[in-house]
């Protein structure tokens, strides 16, 4: 009989408890980030640390691909009087080159997907962090990215980009 009343009271609460968090009412809102983030300071900081950053990497691989091409065309030149031996010697140096200028290709882009991600990472979690402060403060349950994409279909839901721009001091 106990478990009956507890059984039941369990139901009731349960029920009570649904029909409350039905009734709150969601307040959606939606916000461009990509549009946020141009509008950012430190844009033009990241751009030219970034540019200065490919510059090096650039020069490197020029200096590599001069480096090979001058090897290549000594070898062309002179491999008619080059014995056995120095034509494997200078194949050889030719090949690492080639092999060396293929990985500096891989390291250089993996290296400059990764200082952009360190330069752009402190201007994103600085929009992140307004964008949750915005969304607590004004009562919002979601926010949407609207640059994504990934929301189908909703209802009208305001767009917060005043009030962030607002609360980074953006104009």
């Amino acid at each position: 009989m106990k478990q009956l009343i507890r059984f039941f009271l369990v139901i009731m609460i349960a029920g009570v408890a649904f029909q409350a968090s039905a009734q709150k009412t969601q307040k959606l809102g939606h916000i461009n980030f990509a549009q946020l983030y141009e509008q950012m300071p430190g844009q033009d900081t990241v751009k030219t640390s970034f540019a200065a950053f490919q510059e090096q990497l650039q020069q490197q691989f020029q200096a590599m691909q001069t480096e090979y091409e001058t090897k290549l065309t000594d070898y062309q030149n002179n491999q008619a009087t080059m014995s056995s031996i120095i034509k494997q010697t200078k194949e050889k140096e030719i090949v690492d080159i080639q092999r060396r200028i293929q990985e500096f290709q891989q390291t250089a882009q993996e290296e400059l997907m990764a200082k952009e991600n360190e330069l752009t990472a402190p201007i994103i979690e600085r929009a992140r962090t307004a964008v949750n402060e915005v969304a607590k403060e004004n009562g919002y349950t979601f926010i949407f990215n609207s640059t994504e994409g990934l929301l189908l279909y909703s209802e009208p839901a305001d767009d917060i980009m005043a009030l962030v721009k607002k609360k980074l001091n953006l104009k």
